[in-house]
């Protein structure tokens, strides 16, 4: 099937967005931006579960229980990720390096199952990974079962409410394209927190 013309921008966007995340996590180097090179090092464990500030938020062994200000650990496995039934705390806390990534891979993961797989995965169902290797891995599988998912959506598939039916969001009531265009930003955003979080690891240590 040929990839409808106005999502091409998207999905070339999202593929940039993806792959400076993952040479910034796992290196061995990155496009600083201008064309050049700079030399990265692999995240590490100890990275990964980095907690900045008092009373952030992370992932947690199950048995360790939630952290601070947190009630659940979210997700399947050994490991969950802190939250909250909602409403949410406000300010929102902290989140770890850690965290962050958990999120943008759950939510890859899950909206790509509600568009065209079971359409029946819940965050329960996710495995959180207590190490940094797994989170990596978790992220590229979850990042190409996303792109698996748009490159199956033709135009009248982009123009359909809910073609997405992904339950923590605004998906089911949205024209597909703007579910779209909405991942990318969080790709983006999250990706630019997680770069600039290894940037204060780094920096910690002079």
């Amino acid at each position: 099937m040929a990839t409808p013309p106005r999502l091409i921008p998207l999905l070339q966007q999202f593929d940039f967005a993806r792959g400076r995340l993952a040479d910034r996590m796992t290196g061995p180097v990155m496009d600083s931006g201008n064309g050049t090179d700079v030399e990265v090092v692999s995240m590490t464990d100890e990275e990964y579960l980095w907690e900045p500030v008092p009373g952030c938020w992370s992932v947690r062994r199950r048995a360790a229980g939630p952290g601070p200000g947190a009630t659940v650990l979210v997700g399947a496995g050994d490991w969950g990720r802190d939250s909250t039934q909602p409403p949410h705390p406000a300010p929102p806390p902290f989140t770890t390096l850690a965290w962050r990534l958990s999120h943008l891979s759950e939510l890859l993961a899950l909206r790509a199952d509600h568009t065209n797989g079971s359409h029946a995965l819940t965050r329960d169902d996710y495995v959180v990974a207590g190490d940094a290797a797994g989170a990596i891995a978790a992220f590229d599988s979850a990042a190409t079962a996303w792109r698996e998912a748009l490159l199956g959506a033709d135009d009248a598939a982009l123009d359909t409410v809910g073609h997405s039916t992904y339950p923590h969001g605004s998906d089911p009531e949205d024209p597909f394209i703007e579910t779209v265009w909405w991942v990318n930003q969080e790709l983006l955003h999250h990706g630019a927190e997680i770069a600039l979080i290894r940037d204060l690891f780094r920096a910690r240590r002079g």
